[in-house]
């Protein structure tokens, strides 16, 4: 009989109670099912605007490919459609991965008056609230501040996983993985930016928060990318992701626990 060694069952038990925050956070609608359906509202409003965008880029794209790969039109026909089919998929899944994450801190920036209830409701529900809030324009101030921040390192991952997209046989399978993993962070980071920031932690200190409970962390955040790949799932999850991240802000920002006696 094949063990399993401690750390490897604890790093997995933690990547599952990580994904068991988005679960939690889909179960407060039945604690709030007014503050949550609300949630709904700037996820609609921001969708219509990403589903436009993707219908244009989907209509152009056979031009976008073709101005990436200029280099190619002089190729065999054969050898042109394969090269071009496997930047197609790469635009395809770059922008995927783009987009989950901009619809994302949009869709914060312009809920945020709505997405401050549900936390603050997830909040009360377990104890005390930290902090009243920032209030919309100041929440929508730090928002944008900190999305501006995150642009540069977000531009960065969207290109890796163009890069390794084009990679033959398994480029698509490696930049789906590499895409849920640093999607997932990016995401983790953003959703748990109204508890941790009402802490008062600046964005370096809630990267750190993030990064000391990885595996944790990483569990939640790739299980609500890969739930926002489903169609309407950005939509139907918006507020669920809000509520579970609240959550994990909680215990990522609890005491540690003292040492056991020896």
């Amino acid at each position: 009989m094949v063990s399993i060694p401690a750390r490897q069952t604890g790093a997995l038990r933690e990547l599952l109670t990580g994904a068991g925050y988005l679960m939690r956070g889909l179960g407060h609608f039945r604690h709030a099912p007014g503050v949550m359906l609300l949630g709904w509202i700037p996820a609609l409003i921001v969708f219509a605007v990403f589903v436009t965008a993707i219908v244009l880029l989907g209509v152009n794209l056979e031009n976008v490919v073709a101005a990436i790969t200029p280099f190619a039109d002089g190729w065999s026909e054969g050898a042109q459609a394969v090269l071009r089919l496997a930047v197609g998929i790469a635009v395809i899944l770059a922008a995927g991965f783009l987009g989950i994450f901009l619809f994302t801190t949009v869709t914060l920036i312009v809920g945020a008056w709505f997405y401050e209830r549900i936390w603050m409701s997830v909040e009360r529900r377990f104890g005390a609230v930290p902090d009243a809030g920032l209030g919309f324009w100041k929440g929508a101030a730090v928002g944008v501040t900190d999305a501006l921040r995150m642009l540069v390192p977000t531009v960065l991952l969207g290109v890796a996983v163009f890069a390794v997209s084009l990679v033959p046989l398994v480029g698509a399978a490696l930049s789906f993985v590499l895409g849920a993993l640093a999607g997932g962070w990016l995401l983790t980071i953003d959703l748990t930016g109204f508890a941790l920031t009402a802490r008062r932690l600046t964005l370096r200190q809630r990267r750190a928060a993030v990064r000391a409970r990885r595996a944790r962390t990483t569990g939640f955040g790739v299980a609500t990318y890969l739930l926002f790949l489903v169609p309407g799932g950005t939509i139907l999850a918006m507020p669920a992701a809000v509520a579970g991240a609240s959550l994990l802000a909680r215990d990522l920002s609890a005491p540690a626990p003292p040492p056991p006696a020896a």
